[in-house]
């Protein structure tokens, strides 16, 4: 028999995350040998506590420096809490850095699986795959050439078509639709919207565009300055977050 604990994919439990903000990178590194150098404690996230339950579309609003970004680190797992606790339950796919984790020196095709196999495939699954990342990225006879011969935008739609074509669980999103031109943007909207209508698929979409938000996501959240100052309908969430923007 399922629980209700089955349906919760990100649990946030009075999570804390703590910078150290020094004067220079000198007193940074200083830090590391002697814990009495000086620093300016920083809560990017404060005593945080929300549920997302799968099949979910959340839009999570905020100015820069609100905690968004923290929040997503935090959940794919590049940086984690200094108090609290986070559960994540399901494959996780990050339109966040799109080119991080390719090597230079390997190809577009090369990096493919290189990519693949740090979210997690398995080289035969990735084998399946292969031809549709190809074709969504349309960077033609490139695919075989190494990485550092590509254009910034050439690397980004790469980075998109993997993280969008490996059938992910959770889906998080960060400002990451304004990939290449303006044929390739509606394109890439147009795949996120498949994924989003996919039974079970989770989305948390990060961005200052409500009216993009609210085609995605039924539920919003509004952060400032490390705390959430609101969560519940997106029609709701986008009058909060546009009046704290006033």
């Amino acid at each position: 028999m399922k629980s209700q604990n089955d349906d919760i994919v990100i649990k946030f439990n009075n999570v804390t995350k703590m910078y150290k903000l020094f004067k220079n990178d000198k007193r940074r590194l200083l830090y590391t040998f002697c814990k009495k150098i000086k620093f300016t404690p920083k809560k990017a996230v404060n005593n945080v506590s929300f549920e997302i339950k799968r099949g979910e579309s959340v839009a999570l609003f905020g100015r820069n420096g609100a905690g968004k970004s923290t929040i997503l680190k935090m959940i794919t797992g590049v940086c984690f809490p200094t108090n609290g606790e986070i559960t994540v339950n399901g494959r996780v796919s990050a339109l966040l850095e799109l080119t991080s984790g390719f090597d230079p020196e390997f190809t577009g095709r090369e990096n493919i699986y290189l990519k693949g196999q740090l979210l997690g495939l398995k080289d035969d699954e990735i084998k399946e795959l292969e031809q549709g990342i190809i074709d969504f990225a349309e960077i033609g006879e490139y695919i075989d050439q190494p990485v550092r011969t590509y254009s910034s935008g050439m690397k980004s739609r790469l980075g998109f078509s993997i993280n969008v074509n490996i059938n992910p669980e959770i889906l998080i999103v960060d400002e990451a639709l304004s990939v290449g031109d303006e044929e390739f943007k509606r394109k890439c909207v147009k795949k996120v919207n498949e994924i989003v209508n996919k039974e079970n698929v989770t989305l948390l979409f990060v961005t200052h565009a409500t009216g993009v938000a609210k085609e995605f996501c039924k539920r919003g959240m509004v952060m400032e300055k490390g705390i959430v100052t609101f969560d519940g309908d997106i029609d709701e969430a986008i009058i909060k977050y546009e009046n704290e923007l006033k």
